[in-house]
């Protein structure tokens, strides 16, 4: 079995989908990977970027909620 990944939160802003790097979010201490979404082209999404931990955003501002979540590969976790 492989270990989970710890992201800490500077390794998370490294995963933004620029410059041909994967677009990692965290959201409730996990990370999924939204790099083959369209909607995250570039590593941006209506005004979230890509690399940060948006569990405020998709849990308090997000008409979506977290049933986005659904489907998206995890990564890791988000170290505290």
């Amino acid at each position: 079995m492989m270990t989970e990944k710890i992201f800490t939160h500077a390794e998370l802003a490294k995963f933004n989908g620029e410059n041909g790097q994967p677009a990692y979010v965290a959201v409730s201490g996990t990370v999924y990977d939204v790099t083959g979404k369209a909607a995250w082209q570039g590593g941006k999404h209506h005004g979230n970027v890509a690399g940060q931990d948006l569990t405020e955003v998709l849990l308090n501002k997000s008409p979506h909620g977290d049933k986005v979540l659904s489907g998206l590969p995890v990564v890791g976790k988000l170290a505290d």
